[in-house]
């Protein structure tokens, strides 16, 4: 039973109080009031301190109530949420997994009416709180298996969202759709059967090739990075659907959304191979899980270092997709020389088709880490090792 009492004047006081204090040690006091208990409040703390980065929106409105920490960091972020909302619309959808609800909020945004499953008791409670407070009106609670309530609704859906929860009984983590629960591809039918469209998000570690194998009516597949780290694969299905699938990548950096997309094609007749020039360019994650490494090639104007390096270069700067370096020394892969070269430097070590770990390379030269030097140890068209000293542009 959800206890509103944790949104009381005097409890929301001494939450904000005790938020940067030690959590054990504030557990170990117990509660001061007789309506919510120490846990209940440790809750809450975890909360907003997870909110404050993750869901911006909802940590500035104080009667927002959390789950425990493992719901919240099962959920997407709001960075993410809200790219999904950009994605969808129509007027009427359904989040047949609703969890905390962070999806179906931002979602429901571009719906006349979303309707949110989820078989968590407590989870959608709060969940329902969470909208009446947000003042999300157009969504409808359903404590209910989500693919139930989409087979027997009268209604026939322009969209379906799903996340499915990726741990087996055992608790351990999963990864393929069929794997999964519920398991998409084993209810594609019925879901079409119910809803137009289908969006599924899925594991960042998720196979590209095997996801597309399992859910074969793939129209697009969304790559979303944040600062660098893929986040989430999100897969738009439209029934029946044949051909290739449109692959697009976007990372979200603090001042900047890096994009690309493109057909799922592992090579393109265009790409060109140089040497090192004057400029060397590093794929974000998103588009490094995308595959798409001729694709960025030709879109920059930029060569490929070789073909399995996944390292560009130009001998003018270029916009580029990921992080950009000024070339300021290119070195064969000479051990001897370059131990004298390396001895007591400092710099950040990047391996791209290269026999050695970073860990070995470091020990070998005495490589110290950080500073202001970029070094890439890899492999060129010629299939010579060599060494390409740079710093960030």
């Amino acid at each position: 039973m959800l206890n509103k009492a944790i949104l009381s004047a005097e409890v929301s006081k001494f939450i904000k109080e005790n938020l940067k204090k030690d959590l054990p040690s504030l557990i170990l006091k117990g509660s001061p009031f007789e309506n919510v208990s120490i846990q209940e409040i440790a809750t809450q703390i975890k909360g907003l301190k997870v909110a404050e980065k993750k869901f911006p929106e909802l940590y500035k409105n104080s009667d927002i109530i959390y789950p425990p920490q493992l719901n919240l960091e099962q959920t997407s972020s709001e960075i993410t949420a809200k790219y999904k909302s950009s994605l969808i619309d129509g007027r009427t959808g359904i989040d047949i997994t609703g969890g905390l609800g962070i999806d179906s909020y931002f979602i429901s945004k571009n719906f006349d009416d979303l309707f949110y499953c989820e078989l968590n008791k407590s989870l959608a409670e709060i969940a329902e709180h969470n909208f009446q407070v947000l003042n999300a009106q157009n969504i409808t609670v359903y404590t209910d298996d989500g693919l139930k309530v989409l087979k027997e609704s009268e209604t026939n859906f322009d969209w379906t969202y799903a996340d499915p929860a990726r741990r087996d009984d055992h608790g351990g983590k999963v990864y393929k759709f069929e794997d999964c629960e519920p398991n998409i591809p084993k209810h594609l039918k019925m879901i079409f059967q119910n809803s137009e469209h289908l969006m599924v998000k899925s594991s960042p570690i998720l196979d590209i090739t095997a996801g597309i194998q399992e859910l074969r009516f793939v129209k697009k597949i969304h790559i979303i990075a944040v600062k660098n780290e893929v986040k989430e694969l999100l897969w738009i299905l439209n029934n029946d659907l044949s051909g290739t699938p449109v692959i697009k990548t976007v990372n979200f950096e603090k001042d900047k959304i890096q994009e690309l997309s493109g057909k799922f094609e592992k090579h393109h007749p265009q790409v060109e191979f140089s040497l090192p020039q004057s400029y060397l360019y590093e794929p974000n994650a998103a588009i490094m899980k995308s595959g798409l490494f001729d694709l960025v090639a030709v879109k920059t104007q930029t060569s490929k270092l070789h073909q399995h390096s996944h390292l560009y270069t130009s001998g003018e700067l270029m916009n580029f997709p990921g992080r950009i370096f000024n070339i300021t020394e290119i070195k064969e892969y000479k051990p001897s020389d370059l131990k004298r070269y390396f001895k007591s430097k400092k710099a950040n070590i990047t391996t791209r088709n290269f026999p050695e770990s970073v860990e070995s390379i470091r020990k070998k030269f005495k490589i110290k880490d950080g500073g202001t030097d970029y070094i890439f140890f890899t492999t060129n068209k010629n299939d010579e090792k060599i060494v390409i000293i740079c710093k960030k542009v």
